[in-house]
């Protein structure tokens, strides 16, 4: 009998996308951009999360937004309201983004230079760990509301995170989310994982937040100048 030729699809798109995410993080670095992917599930609160950064950075560092969404534009709407500017990737049912639609966002994102852009990537902890976009930083949200357990579900978004941010604790007095057991499990699959508990709502936990958000841009401007 003769063999059958397997071609396996996911495997070739992955490392397509592997060799095109190191072209823009080379070329991101060259134009000194850091570039931070905010990942999570729906309604884990991406977006406030990212304003409330903008609101207090804004006279520090040129920020710019690259959102995200299998429909509407209702978050870039949010975004432009607030006086960020902002480029929206629709994906039409496609559950991530990849490295040509981030790209081509760059693209259209103005008035610029940028030192620091966020994405809000697609609502999903499956697909959107699979996919380097060529970011400076992978951070995965997790917000009280969801529950405790979201590491063990779903173990490969916190593996490929370089920051977990707990998002609405102010919901933490009224709800049985156990912060120590969420901590834990991220750290026993990435054991360096720094993890920001914060609320949007009153502020809690955002300066620490925002203070590792500096020194990544910080530590770009270093680079540069010893460049």
């Amino acid at each position: 009998m003769g063999e059958v030729a397997v071609i396996d699809v996911r495997t070739e798109i992955l490392a397509e996308n592997a060799l095109e995410a190191s072209a823009i993080r080379e070329r991101l670095r060259a134009d000194g951009i850091v570039l931070v992917n905010i990942t999570a599930s729906p309604g884990a609160g991406k977006t406030m999360l990212i304003l409330e950064t903008f609101r207090r950075l804004r006279g520090r560092f040129r920020i710019g937004v690259i959102e995200g969404d299998v429909a509407s534009q209702v978050d870039a709407d949010r975004m432009a309201a607030a006086g960020v500017p902002t480029v929206q990737v629709t994906t039409g049912g496609l559950c991530h983004l990849d490295v040509p639609m981030v790209a081509a966002a760059l693209g259209r994102l103005t008035p610029g230079p940028f030192d620091l852009v966020f994405v809000e990537n697609i609502g999903n902890l499956v697909c959107t760990a699979d996919f380097d976009l060529g970011a400076d930083a992978n951070v995965v949200l997790l917000s009280v509301p969801e529950g405790d357990d979201k590491p063990q579900k779903y173990p490969l978004i916190f593996v490929t995170s370089d920051a977990l941010v707990v998002t609405k604790t102010d919901y933490l007095p009224i709800s049985d989310f156990d912060l120590g057991a969420a901590t834990a499990g991220a750290r026993a699959l990435n054991p360096a994982l720094p993890i920001f508990p914060v609320s949007c709502r009153n502020g809690d936990g955002l300066d620490a937040w925002c203070a590792w958000v500096v020194e990544r841009v910080e530590a770009r401007r270093r680079a540069d100048d010893h460049g």
